[in-house]
């Protein structure tokens, strides 16, 4: 009888647990609802930015990448932004990819424009920059010449 007890406590106890393991999850991913301004942004490339990657204006995150898919007309990458509906973007605005740090992950950064109309819910940002690839930029600086010989 006192094993059947123990085994239920042990039970409550993992279960507990798990329970504790996973609101701490949520609340530490910060996970939002696509909810919002949905905006498409065409990029030629987008260097390894990830769904649930960060979009930021001025360093502060306002929404997340929701979706990335490869266009099959122009073979760009298409990517699929949720952006607080509290933020009114000028319909001149830009995207770029940029790095989050040097040891990896991306984000996409919004720059405003100055247009005094606002983009609505499905409108696309053709004002993209790519992301600056380091080893491509690392390898012309090793192998351009410039040499005396």
């Amino acid at each position: 009888m006192t094993r059947n007890t123990i085994e239920t406590v042990m039970g409550a106890v993992v279960l507990i647990v798990a329970g504790v393991f996973l609101w701490m999850a949520h609340a530490v991913t910060n996970i939002q609802s696509s909810d919002g301004l949905i905006l498409k942004a065409e990029f030629g490339a987008i260097g390894g930015l990830n769904i649930g990657d960060d979009v930021r204006i001025s360093g502060i995150k306002v929404g997340k990448v929701i979706d990335t898919s490869l266009n099959p007309e122009t073979y760009g990458a298409t990517v699929m932004l949720s952006v607080d509906e509290r933020i009114s973007l000028p319909v001149d605005s830009a995207a770029r990819i940029a790095a989050s740090s040097l040891l990896g992950g991306n984000h996409v950064d919004i720059l405003p424009g100055f247009e005094e109309d606002f983009l609505q819910s499905g409108a696309v940002i053709y004002d993209t920059r790519d992301p600056v690839n380091l080893t491509d930029l690392l390898g012309k600086a090793v192998f351009s010449g410039g040499g005396s010989n």
